[in-house]
């Protein structure tokens, strides 16, 4: 499955904030499904849902109601590593780590209509996503940030140019402190578009926060 190239790709990343004991009537199930809502009116292009804590039948159960909510829009939908619980909610893909599956395997399984995406952060890792069948790269951290500091030292904008420039067209969508004012940057050195996890956590500013980084 290809994506939309002819504008900035915005990639919503859900912040992980489940747990094992969360249903869906819990505030944090909720929050993800307003945040859904909010970035079918934003015209996100991705939702990732990362929730990495939730057992499979509540995972399955939230996958559902996104793809519910994402219904003949323009917003696309991949649950985070679980090939299995997408394909039966219905999403339209996966989004794989470094200690995921390798994406031609979930290819052979899934089928070429299913949308991958791969976690990288180094042009060896991208280009590895890339020959194995991946359908984009996100690299990060571009920016130095918290949440990332454990893959080390943020990449730059000239690394991140440089990788795009490498790999072109393969989409790559930047990660990490990506922020209404460095966005454009990210675009400007080739990135296809940015994904987010605080960028668009708030449904009440999602819809602004998506038209202020379009505008540039």
């Amino acid at each position: 499955m290809t994506l939309n190239l002819s504008e900035p790709i915005l990639y919503l990343i859900t912040r992980g904030a489940t747990a094992e004991s969360t249903t869906a009537s819990n505030a944090e199930f909720q929050s993800i499904l307003e945040q859904a809502s909010a970035a079918v009116v934003a015209g996100v292009q991705l939702i990732q849902l990362r929730e990495k804590n939730l057992t499979a039948r509540v995972l399955y159960e939230l996958a559902e109601r996104v793809v519910e909510i994402t219904r003949r829009s323009f917003t696309r939908v991949l649950v985070n590593d679980r090939a299995d619980i997408a394909t039966g909610a219905g999403a339209d893909g996966v989004h794989l780590s470094t200690r995921s599956l390798e994406p031609k395997v979930v290819r052979a399984a899934f089928g070429d209509t299913f949308l991958i995406g791969a976690s990288t952060h180094s042009l060896a890792e991208a280009t590895a996503a890339r020959d194995d069948g991946a359908d984009f790269a996100v690299l990060g951290p571009v920016f130095e940030t918290e949440s990332k500091a454990k893959y080390g030292p943020a990449l730059g904008l000239v690394r991140l140019a440089n990788i795009c420039a490498a790999l072109k067209p393969f989409p790559i969508i930047a990660l990490g402190g990506i922020t209404e004012v460095n966005a454009p940057d990210c675009l400007n050195a080739g990135a296809s578009g940015f994904a987010g996890i605080t960028l668009f956590s708030d449904p009440s500013t999602l819809i602004a926060t998506a038209k202020l980084i379009r505008q540039g």
